[in-house]
């Protein structure tokens, strides 16, 4: 009888004691019944042991053996959350059972008594006897999970750092002090104030003093006095603290310490979990040294910040998870100085609470244990190939092309009304400033930190009181703009830089006067122009309407077969923290821009919680030189004869003739000409707008003297105080002293009543449409033709804003078909960890109107390609020129695609695609939609055929944005059941016009059922919890615009544009070289603190520590599953098309 069995475990060095084995299971079975508590994986074990001892009853030998998963742990550890989930999706694995040992039984029983099985997870915690364990592995020789012998080493600090040395992985500058218990005296440790001398060498205070036990957390930082001495202590997280401050400054005398410089992070450190040397997931916590408060979310658990690894990092995990042999293995990372450095080794820890972790482990655990077993027990099983890990998409051509690269420029989500006041300042306090932060270098002055705003502030009361108290001339600056600046600069009761700046620019001669009437007396002595600006954050909408573009972003890239069918997108998140994915984030210096770049973020890669973190952590803040950023301030002289030209067009008091026409839109864009027509006589429809600004403005005034409504909280907390304010004084500006209208004002009517008419609608203000739809069509004309009038105009302005993000792109394209970079690195690399040439490179940048303005005028009339000739391109001008706004989230994707099948050096071998969408949909946008020709990506092509409707109406009941990309003509409407039936028709009216389009592009049906935004059958309880979320726009699917192009037409297109503008051609290329230099190199992991980071302090940094990330493919960010339960029920509020 034993015998059959033993036939049956015909697994690797059965010894003896077999047989006792087998005589024990029943008992097992007992002990698993005593813990009833644990649910799903006692019963499999049951199952499998009673199963076991079927076989033995019966001499036919079953067709195939389940393979046995022990866990050999302390039950806290077992039984943990994480395990359990982890363990849950082990079980789905056909072949594999689990079976925990109970804890009673570890302690207490002798190895041979404990359960049997064919590969153990056995790892060290607090009272377990790992010697028990190395003994059972002795015995059964089952398949290690994790070495048990490195786990006496991991115990150790000492033999861990000499583990590592070894290895050549970075450590901190580290001595080991030992210390004989019985005369602790005897020691080679010299103290003085603010350093130590171990075993000769000297450790200059901030330095870290740890225990050489594993197991005590007891370290211990020494402040130098300079910074106020004493020392902070770090112990095991007790409730909400992980430290505390003690003025103690002298080290410890008793007991064995490892002494280490003490490095220098931004406040976080990484703690990197791999599952085998070629997975690893990394997330920041709040650096326990900070303060030693925990940050906890609203459920109690400590925030953790997701991170991307960057190539050399992922070396270092390899390198770990092998040196240690530890396949679950757990580590800490300390970013410093633009090195990573491991500071701690702590073997087997799982991430916790992170579905996509969960998943992802269970799955590499699974294949691992089968791989390894599989044969030896007959089981039929082949490694699967994971079809997401190649991003190969079938092309228009119908060859297999591979995607390269995605490259997105995007403007930012909805926001407030961006507001500004200039007033010249003369005080000796406002140049006292001005000099102490370095203004008279350049002249010029950007204050965004609170601290800086606090003194600004401080001035402005101080000379208030004076000018209350004194009444005297001597304070010149006036005192409504000095209650103004104060009442702004107070108004949130905090500072967050993110959302009010002050500039300061020094006059030399004062400002040159307006009008004759004001004094010329103190004209030309000097004076400052401070110009305050606030408003313009993003707002909730603005947030969601980011998130959701992040997440149908995703559907952009291929794969997500498989496991991850129902999940669209997931190809790329598999992509993501497989290391296969290269994404680098850049952002504005704004608050606003920046703040769609997180939420996009969050979006794109499926993250959780706070914006803020995903920001420092993800967010390359880009003030590098004009990359993102644009000094409004500082016109070009073309735009300033542009502005001059379009001004006296536009105060013309007659109809529009013929030759303003020539005039105004000598492009003949039809968007302009609509406009002009609506519009007619400028002058006229000028004093229309005004005078309904007069009469909005009366009605909020009537409504604040109405007891009822005068204190009505509106849109993002602001009051109708502050709406009337924004509202008179666009009222004041707009019409000048001399009766003309100041046109440059137009844009900021717009923007206030397309806000109003949005958010604040439930006011039910009369003739705001009308406000609306006649400001509209004066911005429409304004706004584009501000960035040039004729296409040479447009072309020679774009190039001041872009030229530098356009040879950022050109060096994107081509850094990613120069074989990677990081192959060249180092052989290692290829192996296994990053199969060679796989990568798909994300570059996103988010920025302004001027910029998305700019790249598009560029492509459009910088001679990309003959619209004469080609016919797709000239389709795809004339969409644009129909096209009268960009709207907030526009935008502009380059998609790289590689065909291996094409020889190296052919043309044809690299294939570039060009999209486009104006982003999200006006007020009243459905009946005048241009149409263009739907969203043909290289692989979407033969995707169509394959969609099934029915995948596609789950999904509108669950996350409706992200069936958006597919096949982007689809617009899931929420809003009237006679929609939903419409929406499954447009799919299959696509997929049967869709495999005959041929590159050139023929039309593909495109439903656009007008749904008005109010229309009746809004369900009232839908979306109105979050700050009034319902009314989320939707947002335009992306547009093909061109499909094949060749990357060389793409590369010398970019040359040429980029050349032509040689001056400032020159300008930028002193700037990117410092940039450019530095990308080779990885500097300054340590993300920036964008937030408070000023445009003149980025500039002031020498060019050795260059403001840019190094461009080392960063990855595996894994992160929260499917969707969090917070996600899914917003989800269904504010869906992508109302």
């Amino acid at each position: 009888m034993s015998k059959t069995c033993d036939g049956q475990r015909s697994g690797p060095g059965l010894g003896e004691g077999q047989g006792r084995g087998d005589v024990d299971v029943p008992r097992f079975v007992v002990g698993c019944g005593d813990d009833e508590q644990d649910m799903g994986q006692m019963e499999t074990g049951m199952r499998n042991e009673m199963y076991r001892e079927e076989e033995m009853d019966g001499d036919e030998s079953p067709p195939e053996r389940q393979i046995v998963v022990g866990i050999c742990a302390m039950m806290k550890k077992s039984k943990s959350k994480p395990m359990t989930q982890i363990l849950e999706r082990l079980c789905m694995f056909d072949y594999i059972s689990m079976v925990i040992f109970p804890e009673e039984v570890i302690l207490e029983e002798p190895v041979e008594k404990w359960p049997l099985c064919d590969c153990l997870i056995s790892f060290h915690s607090k009272g377990f006897p790992l010697d028990k364990a190395v003994e059972y592995a002795k015995l059964r020789n089952p398949l290690l999970i994790n070495d048990l012998n490195m786990q006496y080493f991991i115990q150790d600090r000492r033999e861990v750092y000499r583990i590592l040395q070894e290895e050549g992985i970075d450590l901190p500058r580290y001595a080991v002090l030992n210390r004989d218990p019985d005369n602790p005296e005897e020691c080679n440790l010299v103290e003085a104030e603010d350093h130590v001398e171990v075993n000769g060498e000297v450790f200059l205070k901030p330095f870290v003093e740890k225990p050489v036990c594993a197991e005590d957390h007891n370290v211990y930082i020494y402040y130098p006095t300079s910074a106020g001495g004493g020392s902070q202590r770090l112990f095991r997280k007790i409730g909400s603290r992980s430290s505390v401050y003690s003025p103690e400054s002298s080290v410890r005398k008793t007991g064995s310490y490892i002494y280490e410089e003490f490095m220098p992070t931004d406040g976080t450190d990484v703690k990197v979990y791999t599952v085998g040397p070629d997975y690893a997931h990394a997330e920041a916590r709040k650096s326990p040294a900070l303060d030693g408060k925990v940050e906890r979310d609203s459920e109690g658990k400590e925030i953790r910040y997701p991170v991307m690894l960057t190539a050399m990092e992922k070396l270092v995990a390899r390198k770990v998870c092998l040196a240690f042999k530890q396949t679950v293995c757990g580590f800490d990372l300390l970013r410093a100085n633009g090195h990573s450095y491991v500071c701690d080794v702590n073997g087997f820890s799982f991430v916790k609470n992170s579905m996509k972790y969960y998943d992802d482990c269970a799955k590499v655990l699974g294949n691992m244990v089968m791989r390894e077993l599989a044969p030896q027990f007959h089981i039929p099983w082949s490694i699967p190939m994971e079809a997401e890990d190649i991003p190969i998409v079938p092309t228009t051509s119908g060859t297999m092309m591979e995607l390269r690269c995605v490259i997105a420029i995007i403007r930012h989500g909805d926001r407030t009304p961006k507001q500004k006041m200039k007033m010249e300042v003369r005080h000796p306090l406002f140049f006292d400033l001005f000099e102490k932060y370095g203004g008279y270098k350049s002249g010029k002055l950007k204050l965004k930190k609170p601290k800086q705003l606090q003194e600004v502030l401080d001035i402005a009361r101080l000379l208030l009181v004076e000018l209350v108290e004194h009444n005297d001339c001597e304070i010149e600056e006036k005192k409504s703009k000095l209650e103004q600046l104060k009442t702004v600069l107070e108004m949130y009761g905090h500072f967050s830089g993110i959302n009010r700046k002050v500039q300061l620019t020094y006059l030399r001669n004062g400002q040159p006067k307006a009008s004759s009437e004001e004094e010329d007396s103190k004209k030309d002595s000097p004076s400052l122009l401070l110009v305050l600006k606030w408003g313009g954050e993003l707002t909730p909408a603005g947030r969601v309407q980011a998130e959701e573009l992040g997440r149908a972003f995703r559907c952009m890239y291929p794969g997500g077969q498989g496991d991850y069918a129902g999940f669209p997108g997931c190809g790329l998140l598999r992509l993501h923290s497989t290391y296969r994915h290269d994404l680098k984030i850049y952002a504005s210096d704004e608050g606003r821009v920046q703040m769609t770049a997180a939420a996009f973020a969050k979006g794109l890669l499926a993250l959780e919680g706070e914006l803020t973190p995903i920001l420092v952590q993800m967010v390359k803040s880009a003030n590098m030189n004009g990359l993102l950023d644009s000094d409004s301030d500082s016109l070009t002289d073309c735009q300033q004869k542009v502005k001059a030209r379009l001004h006296e067009i536009m105060q013309k008091g007659q109809e529009f003739t013929q030759d303003d026409y020539q005039k105004l839109a000598p492009t003949g864009s039809p968007s302009l000409v609509n406009s002009m027509k609506v519009i007619q006589d400028p002058v006229k429809t000028c004093d229309k707008v005004y005078a309904l600004i007069q009469s909005l403005n009366s009605q909020i005034r009537k409504r604040l003297e109405d007891p009822k409504s005068a204190d009505l909280q509106l849109y993002h907390s602001e009051t109708l105080e502050l709406m009337l304010q924004r509202w008179s004084k666009l009222e004041r500006d707009f019409r000048m002293k001399n009766g003309r209208y100041d046109i440059s004002k137009i844009p900021d009517i717009y923007d206030c009543i397309k806000y109003d008419s949005q958010h604040n609608a439930s006011l039910g203000l009369e003739d705001t449409l009308e406000l609306f739809r006649l400001s509209r069509a004066l911005a429409d004309i304004v706004i584009p033709q501000e960035y040039g009038i004729t296409k040479d105009e447009k072309l020679d302005i774009a190039q001041a804003y872009c030229v530098p993000l356009m040879k950022k792109i050109q060096l994107d394209l081509q850094r990613t078909h120069e074989d990677e970079a990081v192959n060249k690195l180092h052989p290692l690399y290829s192996r296994g960890v990053m199969s060679p040439g796989r990568h798909v490179r994300t570059r996103l940048y988010f920025t302004s109107e001027s910029h998305v303005h700019s790249l598009l005028s560029v492509f459009r009339y910088g001679g990309l390609l003959d619209d004469e000739k080609d016919q797709q391109w000239k389709q795809a001008m004339d969409y644009l020129s129909a096209v009268t706004e960009l709207n907030y989230m526009t935008q502009i994707v380059i998609m790289l695609y590689e065909d291996n099948n094409k020889e190296p050096s052919s043309e044809e071998r690299f294939h570039v695609e060009l999209h486009f969408s104006p982003g999200v949909k006006g007020c009243e946008d459905e009946e005048n939609v241009p149409l263009g020709f739907g969203f043909r990506p290289a692989f979407s092509e033969n995707q169509d055929k394959k969609t099934n409707q029915g995948s596609l109406e789950d999904l509108s009941q669950d996350q409706p944005d992200q069936a958006l990309p597919l096949s982007e003509p689809i617009n899931i409407q929420r809003r009237s059941p006679m929609i939903r039936n419409r929406k499954t028709g447009s799919m299959e009216v696509l997929s049967e016009t869709s495999p005959t389009q041929s590159s050139k592009g023929s039309t593909s049906h495109r439903l656009f059922p007008s749904c008005s935004r109010q229309s009746p059958e809004i369900k009232p309880a839908s979306g109105l919890g979050f700050e009034g979320c319902s009314m989320v726009p939707s947002i335009y699917p992306l547009e093909t615009l061109h499909n094949s192009l060749s990357l060389k037409q793409v590369d010398e297109f970019l040359n040429t544009v980029c050349a032509s503008s040689s001056d400032a051609h020159t300008k930028t290329m002193k700037a990117l070289s410092s940039l450019f230099d530095s990308q080779s190199q990885t500097s300054l992991y340590s993300p920036q603190q964008p937030l408070s980071s000023s445009g003149s302090e980025a500039s002031l940094q020498p060019p050795s520590q260059p403001l840019w990330h190094g461009s080392i493919p960063s990855s595996a960010v894994s992160s929260a599953g499917p969707s969090s339960p917070i996600t899914e029920s917003s989800g269904v509020n504010f869906s992508f098309s109302e």
